[in-house]
């Protein structure tokens, strides 16, 4: 035996792509290593490697579907545990998720209404600030 628990590690560490799979913030370790060769996880503000080590105490930032999920680490995990063990192996700090009302407040022009008339391209750069 290697004196490793199926809940934590003796060591004081993990691979990164391990842990954010443990703690099922992605569904695969695949995914989980994908996302790190992407660029879309940061490790105390540095972009990570899927082999980094991880340490009770880092900031694991993942961005999952366009949005940043932010989680403190707590525990170590080196498998894939239930939901319910996995939320205590990390601290949430994401922000809140825009609901559908602040999505609804941004204006949109109606699909098949064809181009834009010179009007309608004025007010379109006046809300995205390109013109005074």
């Amino acid at each position: 035996m290697s004196g490793q628990g199926a809940a934590g590690t003796a060591s004081g560490s993990v691979r990164l792509d391990v842990w954010i799979w443990a703690v099922r913030l992605l569904k695969t370790r695949a995914a989980a290593t994908a996302a790190c060769r992407g660029g879309h996880v940061k490790l105390n503000g540095q972009a990570a490697k899927a082999s980094q080590p991880v340490r009770v105490g880092d900031e694991v930032r993942v961005r999952i579907a366009g949005f940043d999920r932010i989680v403190g680490v707590q525990q170590l995990l080196a498998k894939r545990v239930g939901a319910a063990i996995a939320v205590d192996a990390y601290d949430d700090r994401s922000p809140a998720r825009p609901t559908a009302i602040d999505a609804a407040q941004v204006p949109r022009r109606d699909k098949g209404s064809g181009r834009p008339s010179s009007r309608e391209r004025r007010e379109i750069d006046r809300l995205r600030g390109r013109i005074d």
